[in-house]
């Protein structure tokens, strides 16, 4: 990067700054700052929902796991697209709860304050950790573009990321602080525009680069770089679903997926307001939501699309073979002229600034409405109430900056944050639809779901350590190694003359060290043998390995010395190998008899149930096995939720009369008309029985209208049509 660069990226900061500025004189009250008066049309309902569902690392992983297995890792993210149809109905539910907060649905639905201060504490670390994520995830984005992995300030060498985090928390607080949600949306709009921009900004100039590299420029157009693309590069890596990939996501795996994230995203806090909350009017929120989150599937295609790219271009580059997860970077780097190289950068922090911005203000407003002005002041101003959301905000982003500082791991953090939404999702599905919920089996599920998912396996090991040896607990699925062969690409040849470079260079320090040769055996025992040379047409062959997934612990079984420690013992081959056809091997894997293995992470106790019912699990493939999650992690907390709910007292009858009456009167934009609309609703609250798709049961379930169809079956259409243009956009050329 030069001087160019960081300029724009310093205007891009204040820009954002200056916007919270401006905002800030129209903020009076509460609804002002959480909520934009709910004054939000399309456009900004829109952009706010693809900025807070869009992060610094999804252009990062997309490139990742596309360089590692072509079109088809695009299922990295790709994987939530049809839960967007869905977000055509709820869309409607958070505009017509007319709250500041979820938990203030949970007080209003179960009639407990208590229950909206849980919430709100669950929310408050949501948040911290899940914006620490997209923190920590920046170091991967900036450090190849601005070619530094460390600085050094007074003296101390640290971390490129440990200088950006603070920067970045400190741009969001001060344009989020001073606007609040409106801010907030007009930021995530400029914002949402720059994450658009990135996605195809790549594109051209890598195509031309293909052009200038491997064709002939004077000749041929950047668009033949799409040619030239399928020359460089294995077939297998236009397949939607690679033949390497595939276990990873078979029809059930996607079916898993979308019913896990569907039924625990509606819970996320700041759902109440990117989800449909701050808009004008319910169709407002239905079209901005979902076209938000399709805008992402969109961009998707666009890092897909440069990441094959980059997959021909720079198949030779050691930095990229070594950590697929610098491709964005390095691309941006070697392809973007100066000050596009630090718009790049911007649109990247752009990415992460859109999300956190609304966690901020959300965050704030469980802390005001659910904790501060119930137990502590409910006769505060709104003056006060906006200035403590204000300092509330700013711990809220210093807490997030703080954990990704002190862990900066990822994937970690991404773990700490899975168990939130099974907490709350079937109190709030089922409290949604039917009258005889009750607040005792909203505490006890959630209560069974904290101890279940997250306190028994992780303070288990710790009360019984003898657990991670137990051989009834060290089972894990087969491990199997595919041998994939196929006539050598210019690409392949060009990784492979990479390695051997990288081996060479290797191989004659280390000799230098031991004054051995460099083909001696204390070279090779250190870096293995040198790779053979690769010649184009060559048969090239790819082993892949899956399977050796744990059955009951979260970071696997692996073998371990006398103490504990892991060791890099390897299984063996079992048999002989398995001919799949004339281009394909399969090898069954064993650990010896002798070696010793050990669980490591969190005991996974759901697993107990298939263990009891004698169910081996040893033949299923990863996929499969995540997908077993499904049963325990879902459906057992709405079991207990009913079964609880059968047993206990509910709520008042007038409680829930006016809650399903408010749920089934649609939104008046006009606020006096609203709340007039609302009053003959609460006066006559039978009106609507007529409406539910069971009348004269407990089941609050409206009938579909017309729009709620059309707009869902559009919606599905879209997905294919998303899922089409991928295909087709990477096999031009082809």
């Amino acid at each position: 990067m030069v001087l160019l660069d960081y300029a724009v990226l310093a205007g891009y900061f204040l820009l954002m700054m200056g916007i919270g500025v401006w905002v800030m004189r129209r903020v009076k009250v509460q609804e002002d700052y959480f909520m934009g008066g709910r004054s939000f049309g399309k456009l900004l309902q829109a952009f706010a929902a693809f900025g807070a569902g869009t992060g610094s690392s999804d252009p990062v992983n997309t490139a990742n796991t596309t360089f590692l297995s072509g079109l088809s890792g695009m299922w990295s993210v790709m994987y939530w697209l049809f839960v967007t149809p869905f977000y055509w109905i709820t869309g409607v539910w958070y505009r017509r709860m007319r709250h500041l907060t979820l938990g203030d649905w949970f007080v209003e639905r179960y009639e407990s304050r208590r229950l909206g201060v849980a919430y709100a504490v669950f929310g408050i670390l949501f948040f911290m950790v899940y914006g620490s994520m997209m923190f920590s995830a920046i170091g991967k984005v900036a450090a190849p573009m601005v070619e530094t992995d460390q600085v050094t300030i007074l003296g101390q060498t640290m971390g490129i990321e440990y200088v950006l985090v603070p920067v970045i928390g400190v741009v969001v607080l001060l344009y989020g602080i001073a606007g609040g949600l409106e801010a907030a949306y007009y930021t995530d709009l400029i914002q949402g525009l720059c994450v658009i921009f990135l996605s195809i900004v790549l594109i051209p100039f890598g195509l031309s680069a293909l052009v200038e590299r491997f064709g002939d420029p004077d000749t041929q157009s950047w668009l033949h770089g799409f040619v030239i693309m399928h020359q460089q590069v294995p077939e297998s890596y236009f397949n939607v679903v690679g033949s390497t990939s595939t276990a990873e996501f078979p029809l059930h795996r996607i079916v898993a997926v979308v019913i896990i994230n569907l039924v625990g995203i509606v819970v996320q806090p700041h759902f109440i307001a990117t989800g449909g909350g701050s808009a004008k009017t319910e169709y407002t929120a239905r079209v901005g939501l979902v076209t938000g989150n399709f805008l992402k599937r969109f961009c998707t295609v666009g890092w897909v699309l440069t990441s094959l790219i980059v997959v021909a271009l720079f198949a030779d580059n050691l930095e990229l073979i070594k950590d697929p997860q610098r491709a964005w970077g390095v691309a941006s780097r070697e392809l973007l002229g100066p000050g596009l190289t630090g718009l790049m950068l911007a649109c990247l922090f752009a990415a992460l600034m859109s999300s956190v911005d609304a966690y901020m203000v959300v965050g704030s407003a469980l802390v005001v409405r659910n904790i501060y002005v119930p137990y502590f002041d409910p006769n505060a101003s709104e003056k006060r109430l906006v200035g403590l959301a204000r300092v509330t905000g700013a711990l809220i982003v210093a807490g997030a900056v703080l954990i990704s500082l002190s862990m900066m791991n990822v994937l970690d953090q991404l773990e700490l944050t899975w168990v939130f939404p099974v907490l709350f999702a079937a109190p709030f599905w089922v409290g949604m639809y039917w009258r005889r919920a009750t607040p005792a089996a909203a505490w006890v599920t959630v209560a069974f779901c904290a101890a279940t998912f997250f306190l028994i396996p992780y303070f288990a090991p710790m009360a019984w350590p003898e657990l991670r040896t137990d051989p009834r607990f060290l089972g894990m699925n087969q491990i199997v190694e595919t041998s994939t062969t196929w006539a050598a690409t210019p690409a392949d040849v060009a990784r492979r003359e990479a390695l051997i470079r990288d081996w060479d260079a290797q191989a004659t320090t280390i000799a230098a060290q031991d004054n051995q040769p460099i083909d001696s055996a204390a070279v090779t025992d250190v870096i293995g043998e040198k790779p053979a040379s690769l010649a184009v047409g060559d048969d090239y062959t790819v082993v892949d390995r899956t399977g050796g997934q744990s059955i009951f612990w979260t970071k696997g079984v692996y073998p371990v010395d006398a103490d504990g420690n892991r060791i890099k013992t390897q299984p063996q081959a079992a048999g002989n190998p398995e001919v799949i056809d004339e281009h394909t091997t399969r090898q069954l894997l064993l650990y010896g008899d002798d070696v010793e293995l050990r669980g490591f992470g969190n005991f996974r106790l759901e697993f107990l149930l298939y263990y009891l019912a004698g169910i081996d699990l040893s033949q299923v493939t990863n996929a499969t096995m995540s997908t077993l999650e499904l049963p325990a992690k879902i459906i057992s907390p709405f079991l207990i939720m009913i079964l609880v709910s059968l047993v206990t007292p509910p709520n008042t009858k007038t409680a829930l009369d006016r809650y399903y009456a408010k749920m089934k009167t649609p939104v008046d934009p006009d606020h006096a008309k609203d709340l007039q609309k609302l009053e003959a609703a609460y006066a006559d609250p039978g009106q609507f029985e007529s409406q539910k798709l069971l009348p004269g049961t407990n089941f609050e379930a409206s009938r579909p209208n017309r729009t709620d169809v059309v707009g869902f079956v559009v919606c599905f259409a879209v997905c294919f049509l998303i899922i089409a243009l991928a295909v087709w956009s990477a096999n031009i050329g082809g």
